[in-house]
């Protein structure tokens, strides 16, 4: 692994470290990531603003071109950014999805009048983006969806479920892969259409998770009329463009590390002060999920180091695997540790929301069978 930080990116961060002392109160410190409703309204209002305040000073999405807002940054700037935001506990944008995702699929296969449109509500946080990619019966298998469009004069009329979409019930727009032709293999009968969400027909019902939180929802289309200029790349071409979306949302992996460590120190930290540590064995288990903190911090580098020199590849999946095991292991090892103080508060949601981590942004079964037919260079199954 030959990874490291040239004097530039310094440069960069301590740019960014002075800006962030001069801009991020307390308030926003306690935002958080938009979740649930009716509370998470409120945080909307606020991390729109804050994502304003980052576009004009040009840190919403500094891996995008200068001239459409962003400073068109490398990949080592893009760590750093991630770094020191962690570090000064600034909230995320109101945005996430749309800056990382479905932007570079708007600047690689979008005419010049969608990105007009688009790209600044987008890096201001004016307009919130969401994906309508996982259905009810095609999840991992992203091509066996079945939500359908079909062409009626200037418009393409669609019909279907999308399910599990992120920020769904606060998005305003939602990247829609739909089935525009059946007559051939299933990658290639697939389009992508650019929603608005308030369209009559369309309909949001979000789905309440274990911990009572809402970000997640179902998307129905019933009859929802899209404009043809709304397709997203060629007709019967929305695999291609998917790709591209996908490919730009596991970039950000090799950064996961950031929050699961943070948890781990906080564990520690709440353990310590319950006097927990007089424990042997739970002095272990906390050693145990500290260098495993420290395992995933490694594998990001090296995952980081590869894409940096171009020979990125499976340790992304790697990388995955790692963070979704230890992050539920932070639950676990919580209640454990804390007994019945685990049981309210950060740690019972963690608790809660630690079997999803099997899933989100790739499930395990995939990420197992990537590491190993390309690392352990094991057959496929028959």
């Amino acid at each position: 692994m030959d990874f490291s930080y040239p004097p530039e990116a310094e440069a960069f961060r301590a740019e960014l470290r002075a800006w962030l002392a001069a801009n991020l109160d307390e308030r926003l410190r306690n935002a958080g990531a938009v979740r649930g409703l009716p509370a998470g309204a409120e945080q909307v209002a606020l991390l729109r603003a804050w994502t304003a305040r980052l576009a004009d000073a040009g840190y919403a999405a500094i891996h995008w071109p200068r001239e459409l807002g962003g400073r068109g940054a490398g990949l080592i700037e893009q760590v750093v950014l991630v770094e020191e935001m962690h570090r000064a506990g600034a909230p995320p944008t109101v945005n996430p999805i749309g800056l990382a995702n479905i932007a570079p699929a708007l600047m690689a296969h979008g005419s010049q009048a969608q990105q007009a449109r688009f790209l600044r509500p987008m890096l201001r946080g004016e307009e919130i983006w969401s994906q309508g990619f996982s259905e009810p019966g095609a999840g991992s298998d992203l091509a066996a969806l079945r939500t359908r469009a079909v062409r009626d004069g200037d418009h393409f009329v669609v019909n279907g479920q999308k399910t599990w979409t992120s920020l769904g019930a606060h998005a305003d727009w939602c990247q829609l892969l739909v089935r525009t032709n059946t007559s051939v293999p299933k990658h290639r009968g697939i389009s992508c259409l650019l929603v608005d969400l308030r369209t009559s027909g369309v309909e949001v019902r979000p789905i309440i998770t274990l911990s009572g939180e809402s970000e997640f929802a179902e998307l129905f289309f019933r009859d929802v009329r899209v404009p043809v200029d709304a397709l997203l790349g060629a007709e019967n071409e929305g695999w291609r463009v998917a790709m591209t979306t996908l490919t730009a949302e596991r970039s950000g992996v090799a950064t996961l590390h950031l929050a699961v460590r943070g948890r781990i120190r906080a564990l520690i930290e709440d353990a310590r002060a319950a006097g927990a540590l007089g424990d042997p064995r739970r002095r272990e288990r906390l050693a145990r999920l500290y260098l495993e903190g420290e395992l995933l911090k490694l594998l990001s580098e090296r995952a980081l180091s590869g894409i940096v020199h171009q020979r990125q590849g499976p340790e992304g999946s790697l990388v995955k695997l790692m963070w979704s095991q230890t992050e539920q292991h932070v639950a676990e090892v919580a209640a454990e540790v804390l007994g019945l103080a685990a049981l309210g508060g950060r740690w019972a949601r963690a608790r809660l929301a630690a079997r999803s981590y099997s899933i989100a942004g790739g499930t395990t079964q995939v990420n197992k069978n990537i590491v190993a037919e390309r690392v352990l260079g094991l057959p496929k199954s028959v």
